[in-house]
């Protein structure tokens, strides 16, 4: 049974290199101590997000992800969702590719489901720097390079 599972709940999104995204956020997983265990990313509409944070969160608030973490141990696990359209708006307010920000909101994720978050400034410099880390990697990944540690 695949570790990692994809759900596209967006019309007409489809991910690109799925099999190395997953290499990708494995090794992510992996270089942090942890083991994958199931990991679901949910790719649906901003109302569908916003649904889920005012129904489990109580925000009323767009968001571009929401992680749910059920890690036990070092096994990760968790449900991922992510607004397609959230992170479409991003990469265009940031001067970023689509899939570079797709990529960046997965990864932010997973690090939350890692145990970072990023509830102050502090917090969240650190993360961005484990992402760009991160995204570093998946170009690795991409052009058929192994995984730098």
């Amino acid at each position: 049974m695949p570790r990692v599972n994809f759900h596209i709940l967006y019309p007409n999104f489809k991910l690109k290199n799925r099999k190395k995204i997953i290499l990708w956020l494995e090794h992510t997983i992996n270089a942090h101590g942890y083991f994958p265990g199931k990991l679901n990313f949910i790719f649906c509409s901003d109302d569908y997000l916003f649904n889920l944070n005012s129904k489990h969160l109580h925000h009323k608030t767009f968001t571009d992800i929401i992680t749910f973490n059920y890690n036990s141990g070092h096994l990760i696990n968790g449900d991922v969702f992510i607004s397609i359209e959230r992170v479409d708006e991003n990469a265009q307010k940031f001067n970023e590719t689509f899939d570079t920000e797709l990529n960046r909101v997965m990864i932010h994720g997973v690090l939350h489901l890692l145990g970072f978050d990023d509830k102050n400034a502090s917090a969240s410099k650190k993360m961005r720097v484990l992402e760009n880390k991160s995204l570093k990697q998946l170009q690795n990944i991409l052009f058929h390079m192994k995984p730098q540690s």
